[in-house]
């Protein structure tokens, strides 16, 4: 396993009644693109300055390389930072913004030439390099600001948010660009942002961040399919969440009975803890005719259909009161109020552990 640069041991932190750190523990492995995920206010950033050293925490300790940087202040941690909004100098060229650090750290002239030429060939903006960055679009500006961040060669890259401002499109664009990035580098990211997607788009691994805890970290599938909890399942998007009761469990599977129909052989994780919710994902409910194989039938209503291009959504109330959504590629052509009947393969089902 690749040694750890990052580890945060048992930090807290207050703003006032505000926790937005509550005794988090993780590590960071070399070379790893890891990012926090989770809604506004769930400590995300605050845990990133922190390993900036922008903030201080309360209790627990901050290791990078297996050092203390408590008492280190930001300028002297080595890290490269990327904001949510453009932080470039407008009055400079864009090979210049690339320069700044290099000049900073007093490079010598022909190694700060090569360093810049070699940072703007890894964003692509070689061509622009004499342009002003005030001419450049939001994602250019945002590739020269990655560009000066990781020129100094950063022992770590932090990024808050860096594609927040961005249009839908380019946005798409960056991530990929970004993944690029990193394996062309091998530099330790640390990434923060609330977009599922983009998370899962770039991760080795990803933290789960609420209330200022990690309640789940994992590798990216293994968190789209199998969350842990109430509050991943639902942070996911298409990932319903449903009342069940559980009528049976063994080592490796367990029986639940969902809106008064019983289901077994749902497959449990090592060690899993069985609750009264699990969840499945959208793509995973059968509806209509393709229900009717499935060894579990429930009969439903339909609700609502929502058209989303190449694929449609079926929402629907169950027996119980119950609602969930269906997402598939094929027409049920049927109009809402009409009774249809549900398929859920054990094998999707997700014992939630609360």
């Amino acid at each position: 396993m690749t040694e750890p640069i990052l580890e945060i041991d048992a930090v807290s932190k207050r703003f006032g009644a505000t926790v937005v750190a509550d005794d988090l523990s993780l590590t960071v492995r070399r070379g790893e693109f890891f990012t926090f995920l989770g809604p506004s206010g769930s400590g995300k950033s605050t845990i990133l300055r922190m390993v900036a050293g922008l903030e201080r925490p309360d209790r627990g300790r901050i290791l990078i390389d297996g050092r203390d940087v408590a008492a280190v202040p930001p300028w002297h941690r080595n890290l490269g930072m990327v904001f949510q909004h453009y932080a470039v100098f407008p009055h400079m060229s864009v090979a210049d913004n690339v320069a700044y650090g290099l000049k900073v750290r007093h490079m010598p002239a022909a190694e700060l030439s090569r360093r810049v030429a070699e940072m703007l060939e890894l964003v692509g903006l070689s061509a622009m390099s004499g342009k002003n960055v005030t001419l450049l679009s939001g994602g250019e500006q945002q590739r020269v600001a990655l560009a000066r961040a990781l020129a100094p060669q950063p022992r770590m890259l932090l990024l808050d948010e860096p594609l927040s401002a961005l249009d839908e499109k380019i946005r798409r664009a960056m991530q990929v660009e970004l993944k690029q990035v990193h394996r062309k580098t091998g530099t330790t990211f640390l990434y923060v942002t609330h977009d599922q997607e983009e998370a899962l788009t770039m991760s080795d691994r990803i933290a789960v961040v609420n209330q200022g805890r990690i309640v789940q970290c994992d590798a990216p599938a293994q968190l789209y399919r199998r969350p842990r909890t109430r509050f991943v399942a639902s942070f996911f998007r298409g990932c319903n969440v449903l009342n069940a009761v559980s009528t049976g469990q063994g080592d490796r599977s367990a029986s639940f009975e969902i809106a008064g129909t019983r289901i077994d052989g749902v497959p449990l994780d090592g060690g899993a803890r069985v609750g009264t919710h699990v969840a499945v994902r959208a793509e995973n409910v059968l509806v209509g005719p393709q229900a009717e194989s499935s060894p579990a039938r429930l009969s439903a209503a339909l609700v609502e259909t929502v058209y989303r291009g190449t694929v449609q959504d079926y929402l629907l109330r169950l027996e119980d009161g119950q609602e969930l959504v269906a997402t598939t590629t094929r027409q049920i052509g049927v109009p809402p109020g009409t009774r249809v009947t549900v398929g859920l393969e054990p094998a999707s089902i997700i014992p939630l552990e609360d």
